[in-house]
């Protein structure tokens, strides 16, 4: 069934569906011995940078901070490029951009680059139940046109009707006219189908956690671990959400960063003009310059406000998951792994959107909840994951309006887990990690040449960083990986449409980056898409911020005389890449 058809026949098709999965359940249950194994739930949300209360107060997210509170926290957890399918395509094969050969929506890795096993088809491979809702691989030709079905899933994907309503025009303007707009409060009643694509997806993971725990109750022979996969579209543009939230955030409370000005020495190959942003009808109104904008502060705060809010009300959808995973029994016994899947600009150095490699594009929140290490087990029911609704919650609104209105104040974590950690991490980490934990095979890492490799890793498992921080088991590290790597590709030195996404025979520059504890050195070098090669000798910019003097990297100094030799010595580093910085651990 192709999956336009799939999305038009909607809610319909969800019974037959969920009936389907039911009897599926029961066919690979009889051909699954008895396991103990954890179940795992991973969850993805998409351009979510660390804008949660567990980083920063000022942001309303409590069922997500119950989770972190009860996990181990990664504050240093970066993607490897920083635009939704290129970043999902390697954290779930484990491989970097280079290796998948993916760099914007338009090729699939099984075809294009090697028949790379993926973190859900490695568990499903080891008698996991494993279902993808929602946007986890990112549809279309980068997953294959059905999501990698039937390889990484044992059923096909389910994706929310409604989000074949994401271009329509529902966003109301002040004149009562209908817009396809970037600011996109609605009232959910007045939807296409009445629902939202989040709402919807949320539903439909429930439901798949129902008739699991109602298997595990009447059939004495099911003892199948899932791996549930469920990928959340907000606070991804338009922000389209149930208008009830933006009142959370006041528009006269909302702060600017501190560097919302455009960098002195910036690379113009550097700059995202923020075109995914621009195409929106209410943002054409504003008349931003092309290609530097900037965007007016009135709308800046504006853009900031229905972030926020399409947060919070991505937080309450994750409430409710966590919460029916709890019902269900399931607490005691499901390692729960929450990321983002790259980050989002929100007015630092005047940009706006993802497709760059400032730190705000790659940095993502990154948490893992391991019943009985991050937290006790055999909890009373309500403990773990009480759902908290902030629109009813009035202490809680409050004491969230009172922090608002305080916004000069030094931001801190509203629930700070104890058990954190700022040890350098990447997301290619995640599928060992994963494994690791689930007491599965851990892909060993990859060689040099790994295309024909189908199960290997370019990542490392964070396991012992995990047991060091929650002190379970005694530490074998000797170094932990001292950089991290992101890149992001462009078709010319000056920014045009095609910059912030550019189809594979335009790109004629790439931008290797590499986040170190002191520093963020970047080389936008030729590069030949035909054949994939990198010209290190063709080097069109560099950028070199001093993470000590300036962390929100506002001042490039990589052409001052007196960066010469730092600049030299960083570049070799840069260029031996990710394997001359993976960790070094004690032998056995």
């Amino acid at each position: 069934m192709g999956m336009l058809r799939y999305f038009r026949l909607g809610l319909g098709l969800q019974t037959l569906y969920l009936s389907l999965l039911f009897i599926c359940f029961f066919v690979v249950v009889s051909e699954t011995s008895k396991s103990e194994k954890p179940n795992v739930l991973f969850i993805v949300i998409d351009d979510l940078r660390p804008a949660l209360g567990c980083f920063d107060d000022r942001i309303l997210t409590p069922n997500i901070d119950q989770l972190a509170q009860q996990s181990v926290i990664f504050t240093q957890a970066y993607v490897q490029q920083a635009v939704c399918a290129p970043s999902r395509i390697s954290f779930l094969t484990s491989r970097r951009p280079d290796t998948t050969k993916l760099y914007n929506f338009k090729s699939y890795w099984r075809t294009f680059a090697g028949n790379f096993t993926t973190l859900p088809q490695h568990f499903k491979e080891n008698g996991y139940f494993a279902a993808s809702v929602g946007k986890v691989m990112h549809p279309g030709k980068a997953s294959g046109g059905n999501d990698d079905y039937p390889y990484s899933w044992s059923i096909p994907a389910y994706h929310p009707p409604t989000q074949l309503n994401k271009t329509s025009k529902v966003c109301e303007n002040p004149d009562g006219t209908l817009h396809e707009n970037l600011i996109c409060p609605v009232d959910v009643a007045k939807m296409p189908g009445k629902s939202l694509p989040d709402i919807q997806s949320t539903d439909h993971a429930i439901e798949i956690i129902k008739n699991i725990s109602k298997l595990t109750k009447t059939s004495k022979n099911f003892t199948q671990p899932f791996f549930l996969a469920v990928g959340y579209h907000k606070p991804h543009v338009p922000f389209k959400y149930p208008k009830e939230y933006e009142e959370l955030y006041p528009l006269d409370s909302i702060w600017m960063p501190p560097n919302n000005f455009f960098p002195p020495d910036l690379p113009t190959v550097a700059w995202e003009p923020y075109q995914m942003m621009r195409t929106r009808e209410d943002v054409q109104s504003w008349n931003i310059s092309y290609p530097f904008g900037p965007v007016p502060l009135k709308y800046q705060r504006l853009i900031r406000q229905n972030y926020f809010a399409a947060t919070s009300y991505m937080d309450y959808e994750v409430g409710r998951l966590l919460s029916e995973l709890e019902k269900a029994g399931f607490a005691d016994n499901t390692i729960i792994s929450f990321k983002g899947d790259h980050g989002w600009q929100l007015g630092e150095h005047e940009e706006y959107s993802k497709f760059s490699n400032f730190k705000e594009a790659t940095r993502v929140p990154l948490f893992f909840h391991i019943p009985g290490v991050t937290t006790k087990k055999h909890r009373k029911w309500g403990e773990a994951f009480p759902l908290i609704n902030p629109l009813k919650d009035t202490k809680l609104r409050e004491k969230h309006l009172k922090r608002l209105a305080d916004w000069m104040a030094p931001t801190k974590p509203s629930q700070s887990s104890k058990l954190t950690t700022d040890a350098f991490v990447e997301l290619v980490d995640l599928f060992p990690t994963l494994a690791e934990l689930a007491g599965l095979r851990v892909p060993p890492t990859c060689p040099p040449k790994p295309f024909k490799i189908d199960f290997c890793t370019e990542g490392t498992s964070l396991v012992p960083v995990i047991n060091q921080v929650t002190k379970t088991k005694p530490s074998n590290i000797i170094q932990w990986k001292n950089a991290t790597f992101s890149q992001y590709p462009r078709p010319s030195d000056y920014p045009c449409p095609l910059t912030d996404l550019s189809p594979l025979q335009n790109i004629t520059i790439m931008g290797y980056s590499m986040q170190t504890s002191k520093y963020r050195y970047t080389e936008w070098i030729g590069f030949d898409s035909s054949n994939f090669r990198q010209n290190w000798n063709d080097v069109h910019a560099r950028e070199l911020y001093m993470m000590d003097t300036d962390e929100q990297e506002n001042y490039n100094v990589a052409n001052q005389e007196s960066s010469k030799e730092l600049v030299k010595e960083l570049s070799g580093i840069l260029k031996a890449g990710w394997r001359s910085s993976l960790p070094i651990f004690k032998k056995n």
